[in-house]
């Protein structure tokens, strides 16, 4: 939908993509314990879990590190090469940050709690919301093809979610004893997603109130929605 949304609509201000961005944050954190961590320790303990949640966060640092790319909000200003070469590089980051949330889907779905499953399939809808915005408008700015193109890169950089996700259900069903570490391995790079990527972004050109107060409403939303379908 963020992606389509360049096709109808003018490129939203930068105080409107950090506030959903914000509430995207919420949402994923939410999540990542209501529907990943908390029902992992459920099922198979607390050390599971943290070995699973220590794994996914240093599985991400490392791609973090090792696979060139740049942050969620990035900046276009110079030539229109140098344009272009940054969002392949920002469709980069949107890819790599894409890879735990179709996982943890799969996860979800893999376990066998459709409630908790239907709800992460949620937070994460919300989250690519405001990501394929991003991804659409600023391919739109960099004179990457007309609105129709722009709208076909920002779904590319999604698509990465579903052959994880069919992998994330097919590897828990297979091998239900690997679940704790699963649910914790995709809850933990979940969470470096949420602290690395898409709160120190939001918070970096004078949108921090707005960004918090949408972080703080995704939380309520999806405490709501846990509550609610649970």
């Amino acid at each position: 939908m963020g992606a389509l949304s360049v096709l109808v609509v003018r490129r939203p201000t930068q105080r409107t993509l950090d506030a959903l961005l914000g509430f995207a944050a919420g949402v994923m954190l939410t999540a990542s314990f209501t529907s990943l961590i908390l029902p992992g320790i459920e099922r198979g303990g607390l050390l599971p879990v943290i070995l699973g949640i220590g794994l996914g966060g240093l599985f991400l640092d490392l791609a973090d590190h090792l696979i060139p790319h740049l942050h969620i909000i990035s900046g276009e200003e110079g030539p229109h090469t140098d344009r272009i070469r940054a969002v392949w590089l920002f469709i980069i980051a949107i890819t790599l940050h894409n890879a735990p949330e179709g996982l943890a889907v799969g996860v979800g779905f893999g376990s066998g709690n459709l409630s908790n499953a239907f709800i992460l399939m949620m937070a994460i809808g919300f989250q690519n919301i405001p990501e394929g915005m991003a991804v659409s408008f600023s391919s739109l700015s960099a004179g990457m093809g007309k609105r129709f193109y722009a709208s076909l890169v920002g779904i590319r950089a999604g698509l990465v979610e579903i052959p994880l996700a069919l992998f994330g259900a097919w590897a828990v069903s297979a091998a239900s004893s690997i679940l704790p570490y699963a649910m914790g391995f995709a809850g933990g790079a979940m969470l470096y997603v949420i602290s690395d990527e898409i709160i120190p972004e939001t918070h970096g050109r004078g949108n921090e109130r707005i960004a918090t107060l949408g972080t703080m409403l995704g939380v309520l939303v999806m405490l709501s929605l846990d509550v609610a379908l649970g």
